[in-house]
């Protein structure tokens, strides 16, 4: 019998112990490790990834001490009751035959508190903080909390550790020269400024031993000014064998780099040739990183030899199975990461606990229980866009009979228009998953069919998932032929001219101007300035962005900044992309009208005071300008005497609050009512 995926399966042997298969579940700081009871939670957030097949799981990261942490009240490991918290993990863990290493984290200066330290006294572009100036006592202070912590792990059931040298935090402070202007011994020439991660492992080994796992996270590519050479890695990574790493994992980006590394715009596996480059020059397994989300790209890796093992982290948030569908050859079945970052990483820099967008159910597994169904029921189910699919295959997975009506001749809604955006592809993948799901579970799937109330008689529930209506401004000449609206250009694939205005700077504004902008065949790492061939310091270079496609003005009636609610960890990415394709901004207007002329309106003027009138000359005016939940089904059968208690009707998603087309907050609300009919 032929093995799907081989090398991804296959076994991986350090030496003193050997590891089921390639994969590593990489490094997420959930906020769990904060939260009363939270160790329980997150001991079945991991529990049940070790059930889908992972070879070994990172935690996220833990501070060696106070001024390490994340931030003021962050993980630590320090105390006699902390280890006993963290064997409430470890010990689930074993439990389901699985190993798991802590990840120790000094942020170093993106400390979010007041105690920050580092290497020099050099603020981060992306903290408010000045750090304070280790000294060289303090320095030997924090090797020994580092091999302390480690030792503690050991006691605390942890089957290795994961040293964070990457990423920006503080033993990468002391790599790179830009943040590094020290005179002392750790400081100034390359082998001072190194002689903090080389000790630091080489103390570790020596606490816990030679039968404990110990990777060390090597930042293989800055993409910051003054960033590390190749051959400044290389000798890092030797050095760090010797003093006793087992497996080297690669880090990609500091905080502050002003280009992707894991968003959707980054091409699958779109970093591996960085780990390739240490092929070779050490001994010990290479783990490659970020935007790895499908078993197909983690063979390739694998097979073309840019690594030895490779590390998923939210794909395991989108599906905990996914190495145990792909061990069964069902790849099809994966809920695959589309690398949004919305309810992961966004929720993680904001405080909140980390979960995903396609599955809710991450970071809440002890609280959103989706078990058989007590009382299986026939619920009907109108609209298939995410809401709709994820509340039918969720209520199908839990025993129900489900009808889905859709008026389309295809599922997906918005999603159908998402996936058109570029650095939104991967959206489609979601689309996927639930058809195979929707076949698989025997949902009755009624495309092209617009729904009413006699479609919905012999319910026992409904299920309203109707999405939204574009919201159309009132503005003299709205109807004019050079207006379209967002649906059109995504969906119906109406022309658009030269020179465009984009009414609404929302996120919908945001996606409509990247897609008219867009060219063919960009290439990702000379748009954003990646040098491929690792010779310039940091990895950077003139970032090239190809030509745009079309003039466009992004507008807003609100002032102030434009995309402010866009994301937190990818809303930068946006707003420089549109820079690079000099889109103009304005915001603060009022529309006056639009004719033949072109869109007449009132602005602030350069000063930001007296408001100026102008016309903007375009072509195409496309309105971004809202929308409204679509509930005319619901007030017809509201109308007919349904929803009396004997068929209960529910409203989610758009059609339910219809606030920037909220695919985050439509599927959990779904999977929310999956749980409740429970």
């Amino acid at each position: 019998m032929t093995v799907p995926y081989p090398r991804l399966l296959a076994p991986l042997d350090l030496g003193f112990t050997t590891l089921p298969n390639r994969v590593l579940m990489g490094s997420m700081h959930t906020g769990l490790e904060e939260l009363p009871g939270g160790f329980e939670r997150l001991a079945e957030f991991y529990a049940e990834r070790v059930r889908g097949g992972v070879g070994l799981i990172v935690t996220g990261g833990v501070g060696p001490s106070p001024e390490g942490a994340t931030r003021a009240g962050g993980a630590l490991l320090r105390t006699p009751e902390e280890v006993a918290r963290h064997r409430v993990v470890t010990g689930a863990v074993h439990a389901e035959g699985g190993r798991i290493a802590l990840q120790i984290l000094h942020s170093g200066r993106y400390a979010k508190a007041p105690a920050a330290v580092a290497p020099s006294s050099l603020r981060a572009p992306i903290s408010p903080v000045v750090p304070h100036e280790l000294t060289a006592e303090e320095i030997e202070r924090t090797i020994e909390d580092f091999a302390r912590t480690a030792a503690l792990a050991r006691e605390a059931g942890y089957d290795g550790v994961e040293i964070m040298g990457s990423e920006g935090y503080l033993i990468n402070e002391f790599v790179a020269a830009e943040t590094n202007h020290r005179t002392d011994e750790w400081g100034g020439c390359y082998p001072n400024r190194m002689r903090l991660p080389v000790e630091i492992v080489r103390r570790v080994r020596e606490r816990t031993g030679p039968d404990f796992v110990l990777i060390y996270r090597l930042s293989m590519l800055d993409l910051v000014p003054g960033g590390s050479t190749l051959e400044e890695v290389v000798a890092l990574a030797r050095a760090v064998e010797a003093a006793g790493a087992t497996l080297l994992n690669t880090g990609i980006g500091w905080h502050e780099a002003r280009i992707p590394t894991i968003a959707t715009v980054v091409p699958r596996g779109g970093f591996s040739w960085v780990t390739r480059r240490l092929k070779g020059e050490v001994g010990i397994p290479l783990v490659a990183v970020n935007r790895i989300n499908t078993p197909e790209t983690a063979e390739r890796i694998l097979a073309d030899g840019d690594a030895d093992m490779v590390s998923l982290a939210r794909p395991l948030l989108a599906d905990p199975d996914f190495v145990v569908k792909a061990a069964r050859g069902r790849a099809d079945t994966i809920n695959t990461c589309i690398a949004c970052n919305q309810a992961c990483l966004d929720h993680t820099f904001a405080g909140r606990t980390a979960s995903c967008l396609v599955n809710p159910r991450a970071g809440h597994e002890t609280l959103l229980r989706l078990g058989p169904t007590r009382r299986a029921e026939r619920i009907g189910v109108v609209g298939a866009g995410p809401a709709g699919l994820a509340f039918a295959v969720g209520a199908a997975e839990a025993g129900h009979a489900v009808t889905l009506f859709e008026a389309a001749d295809r599922i997906g809604g918005q999603f159908l228009m998402a996936l058109r955006i570029p650095g939104k592809e991967e959206y489609a993948e979601t689309l996927r998953y639930y058809g195979v799901r929707l076949a698989e579970l025997g949902v009755e799937v009624r495309l092209g069919t617009e729904a009413g109330p006699g479609h919905l008689r012999g319910f026992d529930r409904l299920v309203l998932a109707t999405g939204v209506e574009p919201r159309v401004p009132a503005i003299e000449g709205v109807e004019h032929p050079s207006v379209v609206g967002y649906r059109d250009v995504l969906q119906h694939g109406a022309p658009v001219g030269r020179r465009v205005a984009v009414l609404g700077a929302g996120g919908i504004g945001f996606d409509v101007a990247e897609f008219l902008l867009h060219s063919a065949g960009t290439d990702f790492y000379r748009a954003w300035g990646v040098d491929t061939t690792l010779s310039a310091r940091g990895g950077l270079v003139e970032p090239r962005p190809g030509r745009p496609a079309r003039e466009v003005t992004l507008l807003q009636r609100s002032p102030g900044k434009l995309g402010a609610g866009l994301g937190r960890t990818t809303g930068w990415i946006h707003r420089t992309s549109l820079r690079a394709g000099g889109v103009r901004t304005l915001s603060g207007v009022v529309y006056r009208r639009i004719d033949d002329d072109g869109l007449h309106l009132t602005a602030p003027g350069p000063d930001g005071t007296e408001p100026v009138e102008q016309v903007l000359p375009v072509d195409t005016v496309v309105l971004c300008t809202g929308q409204e939940p679509l509930r005319r089904l619901h007030d017809t059968l509201l109308g007919t005497g349904h929803d009396t208690g004997a068929v209960p009707v529910h409203l989610i998603g758009g059609a339910d609050v219809a606030a920037e087309l909220d695919a985050k907050r439509a599927i959990r609300q779904a999977t929310e009512l999956v749980a409740a009919l429970g």
